[in-house]
């Protein structure tokens, strides 16, 4: 008996927890609902990818054709994860600022590519684009607060997507690095009480981060060893902006300057490419 797609494809369940914590943000946390902004960015976030699907003439059929609209629909659920790491993780005041960052955040799945596959996580690009060239927009971490919920939340159902796509090494390392660096400072050298580290390492947007944005598979090193030394790196390098440079969303900037680098590791070090396991159209319905 065939698994439903549902269960093979793990972007359904990245959905389902990111629509998840952003219900928590609004319902419990009570943040300020934005609706004319995550209408934005889910609007442009669509109609960005319908663009660069029918410039990039991947289906030779009628544009809109059933066939067209079934390989179209096969990439929306990407299309929903990145717009929703926009909706979690970005601010601006701005409908110009708000449709830039979703643009970029599809785009450059298609412009910025070295060997078929996109460089950066399309969150976080738009979000570091946003916030460097408009000077508009900002990343708010303490709109997530700390506390024990969020963190036992975000271990538990982000450990579900990672281990789905395989990449809980990413997420170890990373997160494994980066609270023992802040543990050693807190804890160690300064002498300051547990809580003041368990506060720091439950925030909200350094556990999505750590579970739902670095760990993207399409833009992390295909070799084991590979990604866990370039996690441990981001992991290295985001500690002391966070901690010496008192940067907000350190680890996304830096997550952005350090993909480029994953090109370079897969050439040195070879192993097999991710693919997601979702519903292909069947080459005889006019794919090229």
């Amino acid at each position: 008996m065939m698994q439903p797609i549902f269960f093979k494809d793990a972007r359904y369940f990245q959905i389902i927890f990111q629509v998840t914590f952003l219900s928590y943000g609004l319902l419990y946390l009570h943040w300020q609902a934005n609706w004319w902004l995550y209408a934005s960015f889910i609007i442009t976030s669509i109609g960005t990818q319908f663009i660069c699907e029918v410039v990039c003439k991947k289906i030779n059929a009628p544009l809109f054709s059933k066939i067209w609209w079934q390989y179209f629909s096969n990439t929306l659920p990407s299309v929903y994860i990145s717009t929703l790491g926009l909706c979690l993780l970005l601010k601006t005041n701005y409908l110009s600022v708000a449709i830039f960052a979703a643009s970029i955040s599809i785009a450059s799945k298609y412009i910025l590519r070295v060997n078929k596959k996109h460089i950066f996580n399309p969150s976080a690009i738009g979000i570091v684009a946003a916030v460097f060239l408009t000077d508009k927009a900002w990343i708010s971490p303490g709109q997530w607060g700390s506390g024990m919920v969020i963190l036992f939340a975000c271990i538990c159902l982000g450990s579900i997507v990672v281990t789905k796509v395989q990449k809980l090494d990413v997420s170890v390392a990373f997160l494994g690095i980066f609270a023992t660096l802040l543990f050693i400072r807190q804890n160690i050298f300064l002498g300051w009480p547990i809580d003041f580290f368990v506060q720091s390492i439950s925030t909200g947007s350094i556990l999505l981060f750590s579970f739902f944005m670095i760990t993207d598979p399409k833009t992390t090193p295909n070799h084991f060893m590979a990604r866990v030394v370039w996690s441990i790196l981001i992991a290295a390098i985001s500690f002391y902006f966070t901690v010496f440079k008192f940067i907000n969303g350190a680890p996304i900037f830096v997550l952005v300057c350090m993909q480029p680098l994953v090109p370079l590791l897969n050439y040195l070090c070879k192993a097999n490419s991710f693919k997601w396991q979702y519903q292909q159209v069947p080459f005889s319905l006019g794919l090229k």
